[in-house]
């Protein structure tokens, strides 16, 4: 039972951070939280934990469990290692990605290329998530992709914001959307798939640091 409600409070509250309901700085009350899920506050306090080794929620004695903050140092780190992580699990998918997901890919792509006439942050970051999903979920190493998995959801408290702040970017992403779908259909090297997966991911942190006029990441 305890699973079952550990897993309900850990979505519940995963839903409020990155929909931003419960905004950075929230205090995260286990008995409130627990009466509204009708159970103890031992589920909530091992969801809260799962929240905080993923880097969405800090906890600190005598202060509790809060919501934690977004910034360009965290946004940095975890791009640098999803452009290594994601490029690596995008190679290793590849073979296994067949025809039916190549295509569902695509119209995922061209989905994004429709919004940028009418450009809606939030639903371009969705389709974005789910783009890269279909490409890297056939990857055979159960440790990369969790790696991939953790790193997706700590980008959670700032994707929503990503592209409101590099709307020009939006634009490139799709371009090398499709050119990595090339690469894959074609069944180029592994090493190249990586790389071109790499690249895509630097390119929009690098945006992204240039838009808050900080460095480029020097990988």
């Amino acid at each position: 039972m305890n699973t079952s409600k550990s897993e309900a409070a850990y979505r519940l509250l995963h839903t409020r951070i990155t929909e931003g309901t419960f905004t950075p700085g929230y205090r995260l009350v286990l008995g409130t939280i627990a009466n509204e899920l009708g159970c103890s506050v031992v589920p909530v306090r091992e969801a809260i934990r799962r929240l905080e080794a993923e880097g969405m929620v800090n906890f600190e004695r005598n202060v509790g469990a809060t919501v934690a903050a977004a910034d360009n140092a965290l946004y940095l780190h975890t791009m640098q290692t999803l452009a290594i992580i994601e490029g690596a699990a995008t190679a290793l998918s590849a073979p296994f990605v067949d025809a039916d997901q190549l295509a569902a890919a695509r119209a995922i792509n061209q989905a994004m290329t429709d919004l940028l006439t009418d450009f809606d942050p939030p639903r371009f970051t969705e389709l974005n998530n789910e783009f890269h999903q279909v490409l890297y979920r056939n990857c055979p190493n159960p440790h990369i992709l969790d790696l991939v998995h953790r790193g997706w959801n700590r980008l959670a408290l700032m994707r929503s914001s990503s592209f409101t702040h590099i709307p020009g970017r939006a634009r490139e992403s799709v371009r090398e959307h499709a050119q990595l779908l090339d690469l894959i259909e074609a069944q180029a090297p592994a090493g190249e798939i990586e790389q071109a997966a790499r690249a895509h991911r630097t390119n929009t942190l690098n945006a992204y640091l240039a838009a808050a006029n900080l460095p480029a990441s020097p990988l």
